[in-house]
Parts: structure tokens; C-alpha cells; sequence
């Protein structure tokens, strides 16, 4: 089992969104047996609430499914048990690799650091923005192009 973890600063509106949009592409792929999708924040605010509004409307209206998504803080332990930790911006990789230490499970690495050709490294947080039409579009590019490096690595 390949286990995908994606992870944000409060995990109510970036990592739900990509865990939402990987769970739908894993699924259409026919690879929901094969690989595990969860996500978390950084920061602790938000443990136990649902996506942001704004998430929940953006998933919705792209018609991907959002039930049971809760908000939790990404733990040391997690970054043993992933194999492929996903973090929205620089930020969050900064914290990831602080955590991690020395361990050598798991690749951190941004999501649109699978996106060659694209405009933006990171992803920008809708929290403060509000733009999550431009969010979801990053997501769904980051998401398809980490589909296909990963069904390459692991030979899915």
C-alpha cells in the first residue's frame, strides 16, 4: 500500500482540497486498493472542524466528494508511516523537514514540484486569498501530475 499524505498550515481548505481531488483521481485510476490519500496541517486551530466553506463549494461544484473530511495536526509519527508527504508551500516543507529530522522514510516534496512547467511553486492559502477557483485548478494539476510520478516510482 502506497500512503500519500497531504498537509497545508490548518487543513481546512489546501490539504483537504488535494486529499479530496487525489481521492477522485486514485479512484478513477481504479487504484483506491493500492494507495492510501490522508492530509493534515501544521497548526493545531482547526483539529476536528470540516473543510472551509470555500473548499467544500469549490469540491462540490467540480462534483468531488468531501464526506468525513476533519481536520487534524500532522503528528512525527505520520512522516514514518507516509511515503509521499505533500506540502502545499515552502512554509509547510520548512516545518516537514524540522520534523522529520533524520529520518529517511518518507519524500517530502511540494506539490507543484511535480508540475514542470508551471507558473507557481507554491500554492496559495484561499483562507487569505479567497480564490479558490485558482487553488482548485493548482490542486488538480499538482494532483494529476503526482498521480503519474507515483504510478511510475511505485509501478502501479
Amino acid at each position: 500500500m502506497v500512503k500519500v499524505l497531504f498537509v497545508c498550515l490548518g487543513n481546512i481548505c489546501r490539504s483537504p482540497m488535494a486529499e479530496a481531488v487525489f481521492k477522485e483521481k486514485v479512484r478513477e485510476a481504479g487504484l483506491e486498493e493500492r494507495i492510501e490519500i490522508d492530509s493534515a496541517g501544521t497548526g493545531d486551530w482547526h483539529t476536528g472542524n470540516a473543510p472551509h466553506e470555500g473548499t467544500l463549494d469549490i469540491l462540490k461544484k467540480n462534483r468531488i466528494e468531501a464526506e468525513g473530511l476533519k481536520a487534524r495536526q500532522v503528528q512525527k509519527e505520520d512522516l514514518n508511516q507516509y511515503d509521499y508527504i505533500i506540502g502545499m508551500d515552502a512554509e509547510n516543507i520548512g516545518n516537514l523537514t524540522r520534523m522529520k529530522g533524520y529520518s529517511e522514510s518518507g519524500e517530502i516534496a511540494r506539490l507543484l514540484d511535480f508540475v514542470e512547467d508551471g507558473a507557481e511553486d507554491d500554492v496559495p492559502d484561499p483562507y487569505f486569498t479567497g480564490n479558490f477557483d485558482y487553488v482548485y485548478d493548482l490542486v488538480e494539476e499538482g494532483c494529476t501530475r503526482l498521480l503519474s510520478h507515483i504510478r511510475e516510482k511505485e509501478g502501479l
